[in-house]
Formats: structure tokens, sequence, C-alpha cells
């Protein structure tokens, strides 16, 4: 199964300040102390300074030839009886686990560089009663980042095989990621700079989300999803522009196709509920959401 590229290219966005980069955080931002690269099990070197035959990947990487109809991402059995992604490259084969980061570190003994700062930050409520006085280095920030690069990986291969749930709890792990930079970066630079890849992480959520709805033939749930991501792109591009952001959206209009091929799916008795909705909406002047209701009833009526 080939990784879709979204409209973004085959590599997606790449998030800034990890220079591409899905391995781990550089220097001691993740607080462990390992060494990924170094020898282990006691393995010595010959006089040249290589390692024997037996780190030799050529047998492996030749049963799983790049190119062709092959697929290209694909779930493995590890050696402690958990199952971790692999991802076909054209210079090797990428491993992530896939729970906890993608990497397998535990910086500072926790799950997550977003595991330590989000506890960092809710103890410094209890002591103050508030988030005044919390903030987050430059450094503090980019390691993020480039914690959110490793998830975004994962998310995009888990989605092409289809695992949908394990999308849902990684997109919506890293929105969550882009709020404690964009509630607490030292720097403008650090509160605003991952707000634009905001859009693509909404929609692979609600891409995820309409998925695991329709496997079970619920086509008002996958609605509702794909209602709310371009709710919440809207907002997003009222916020921070442009003006005409939404409308020219990729990501909006991807969703924006969805929504048109799930309408016609709906039983007859949707309707009344679709302007119960929009009466609802317009209620509480929620008036991004009731412009989407409007198109969906225009949609069923064509």
């Amino acid at each position: 199964m080939e990784l879709p590229d979204d409209d973004h290219g085959p590599g997606g966005p790449p998030l800034p300040g990890a220079g591409g980069d899905a391995g781990p955080p550089r220097g001691r931002e993740s607080g462990d102390s390992r060494d990924p690269g170094g020898v282990t099990d006691g393995a010595e070197p010959s006089p040249d300074g290589s390692l024997g035959p037996e780190f030799d990947l050529t047998r492996l990487l030749q049963s799983w030839p790049v190119g062709g109809n092959g697929p290209t991402v694909r779930m493995v059995r590890t050696a402690s009886g958990g199952r971790a992604i692999q991802v076909r490259l054209e210079l090797g084969i990428l491993q992530m686990a896939l729970e906890g980061r993608p990497d397998g570190l535990r910086p500072h003994g926790a799950g997550s560089l977003l595991d330590w700062h989000t506890a960092r930050r809710d103890a410094h409520r209890v002591r103050s009663g508030g988030d005044e006085g919390f903030e987050l280095s430059g450094k503090e920030c980019e390691g993020l980042r480039e914690e959110g690069v490793q998830v975004y990986h994962r998310y995009v291969a888990l989605f092409a095989l289809g695992e949908h749930e394990a999308v849902v709890r990684d997109t919506m792990r890293n929105l969550r990621m882009f709020d404690l930079c964009r509630d607490h970066g030292a720097s403008h630079a650090d509160r605003t700079v991952l707000e634009q890849y905001r859009p693509f992480v909404v929609m692979m959520r609600a891409r995820a989300q309409a998925a695991i709805a329709l496997a079970v033939a619920d086509a008002r749930g996958a609605l509702a999803a794909v209602d709310a991501a371009l709710a919440e792109m809207r907002l997003h591009f009222d916020a921070h522009g442009p003006h005409d952001g939404f409308d020219r959206s990729n990501e909006a209009n991807l969703l924006r196709g969805m929504r048109d091929a799930l309408v016609p799916r709906l039983p007859t008795s949707q309707r009344s509920e679709l302007e119960d909705r929009l009466r609802r909406a317009v209620d509480a002047e929620n008036f991004e959401l009731a412009a989407i209701l409007r198109d969906e009833l225009r949609s069923l009526e064509d």
C-alpha cells in the first residue's frame, strides 16, 4: 500500500525546527542518555573499525525491494512480542514504535517530551493557581517540534495501514503539542510557527474519524467528523489568515469533497436532522457550522 501524499508531496508538510529529520531530538533535550547509534550486545569491531557480517542488512533489504506495486509500509512483530511499523525507503527501512515515542525513547523518564512538559505545566498550575509564569524556551519548543515530526511520520504510515484509531490518537496528540507551544512558547515564532500545519493535522484526524464511522456504516458519524473539522479550519483561517485561506485550502477542499460524497449516503430522515442542526447553529451564532450545514442541505436538493 502506497503512502498517500495528500497534496503535500511524498514527504508531507515537514514541521519546522527539525531539519526534516524524524530522529530523536538533538543534544540533551530528550533527557535520555542512551546513544541509539552505539554498538550493542558486546559486539567487537574489526581492526578497521567495521562490525561483523551479522550486522549486514543486505538480505533484509533485498527481501523488501523498493518500487513496483509492493507495499511501502508494514506492521511487524518485535522480539518483545509487541508491534512496530516499518516504512521502506530508498536507502533503507525506518522502524517506529507503535506506542509512545516512535523512536522508543523515554525523555526524563516520561512517555514523551509532550508528556514531560505538560506535567511541568500542570504542576506549575497547582503551585501558582494558573499559567502565568510558565514558559517554554526556544530549545524546548524545538524539541517538541522534532518529536512531533516523528509522530507525523508514524500517523501517515498508520493511515496507509488502515489503523485509523491510532491515527486519531497521534493527530490529537500533535494538536495538543501545537496548543502547548502556542500558549507557552517564549518567542512569537515558537508560538506561531506550527499554526500553518494545523489544517493538515485536522484533516488527517477527520479522515480517520470518518473511516472509523464508515466501517460500521455510520454515515451520519462520518459526516459529523468532516463538518466539525471544516468548522475548525474556518475558525483557524479567520484567526490566522489569509482571508481567502479556507476557500483555497487543499485540506478543506479534500474534506468538502468527502462531504459531498457522504451526503447522498444519508437516509432521507437526515434532511430534517440537518435542518434542526442548522437552526441550533444559527441560534448559537455558530455561523461557520451553519454555512457548512446549508451547503449540505443544498447537496441533498441537487
